[in-house]
């Protein structure tokens, strides 16, 4: 099947080597940039293509680090941004004043992922030292527990939004692992694909207990995490799946690559 060829409503671009992250505010219209020049640009998003004013403007743009950022999460109830970066150190910056809130070192190797509580003033995060911590920025940002079990690093955590008390983490030790917090042990781990797996997202939408995963293997997987079965292998990349996520309303699936393009697809029948 020949690739859908999409129109680009809007190309941003600023003056950079790779981006590592991208996040969209919930309700401003911005989405943030981590980019491995450590700068990061609050942008005004690719939706507001679809609008009348056609303006794409830079609105902030403040230096972290010299090191890359790889991941960084947007804390509207708080006005937080949250980065985590290669130096090992998490950052939190108030995004309408630029002023630093809070800098600790959070791991002993580089921190992939960040990952923010939809309600308690928790943030998950994942690092090649394969540790996952839980810090309570009520407490001081004190973490208040370690995850181990991962043998290889630990590349995303996601809070599952239909049980928030649980997450999932991916790992290039293959395994994908579901957590309880409060409890120091995985409740089940998946052997999910034959090469490391990169990134893993919940299905929001609906009473489907799925969550996906993308994989050095160059596939995506959905699986129910309630009989632990994988339902469909998404097939057609490749190389290595770096991107995967169910959207939160529309029946779609999106899958990104390190070969350069985006698939979308059906969530039901799972075709292009």
């Amino acid at each position: 099947m020949q690739p859908l060829r999409l129109e680009i409503k809007r190309k941003l671009a600023q003056r950079s080597e790779r981006v590592k992250s991208v996040d969209l505010h919930p309700t401003e219209p911005w989405r943030s940039e981590w980019a491995t020049l450590s700068k990061c640009s609050i942008l005004n998003p690719i939706m507001m293509a679809f609008s009348l004013n056609p303006c794409m403007s830079m609105v902030k743009s403040f230096e972290v680090t010299e090191l890359p950022v790889r991941s960084a999460k947007f804390v509207a109830r708080k006005q937080w941004v949250v980065a985590g970066a290669d130096d090992m150190f998490i950052r939190v910056y108030n995004y309408n004043t630029m002023d630093k809130v809070k800098v600790f070192e959070a791991h002993t190797d580089y921190i992939r992922c960040v990952c923010v509580h939809p309600t308690l003033p928790y943030v998950l995060s994942s690092s090649d030292d394969v540790l996952i911590k839980l810090w309570d920025w009520e407490k001081g940002w004190m973490c208040t527990q370690i995850f181990e079990g991962h043998s290889h690093y630990v590349m995303q955590v996601t809070f599952n939004p239909k049980d928030t008390n649980t997450f999932a983490s991916a790992s290039l030790d293959r395994t994908v692992k579901i957590w309880n917090l409060g409890s120091p042990d995985p409740n089940f781990t998946l052997d999910a694909h034959s090469k490391g797996v990169n990134c893993v997202d919940y299905f929001s939408g609906g009473d489907r207990p799925y969550l996906i995963t993308g994989s050095d293997d160059q596939t995506a997987k959905i699986w129910d995490y309630q009989t632990k079965s994988c339902v469909q292998t998404l097939e057609g990349h490749t190389h290595n799946v770096s991107a995967v996520c169910f959207h939160p309303e529309l029946p779609i699936i999106i899958t990104g690559s390190e070969d350069g393009t985006v698939r979308i697809w059906h969530a039901t029948t799972y075709r292009l």
